[in-house]
């Protein structure tokens, strides 16, 4: 018993350490103050753990990117013509 009771205070600091990352990187994300490295190495981790929401994210970003339509400056808009 006394052998268990080192590995199992190693395991409650380990868990302990991740919930307070965790923790810490949900609310830079709801801040949005997550600098360039933060948000990079955030998106990696993203990427390697949890692929599901990396696409979700890099699909939010995409369409964050695409621009509306605008109008012409005579006030109509004008349709593009397939080829």
């Amino acid at each position: 018993m006394h052998a268990l009771v080192p590995c199992l205070l190693l395991t409650a600091f380990l868990a302990a350490v991740m919930s307070a990352f965790t923790g810490l990187a949900r609310r830079i994300r709801r801040r949005g103050t997550a600098g360039g490295g933060l948000s990079g190495a955030l998106a990696a981790y993203e990427e390697a753990f949890r692929t599901t929401s990396h696409a979700a994210h890099q699909e939010i970003r995409a369409q964050a990117d695409r621009q509306a339509p605008s109008d012409s400056p005579d006030g109509l808009r004008r349709r593009r013509r397939k080829r």
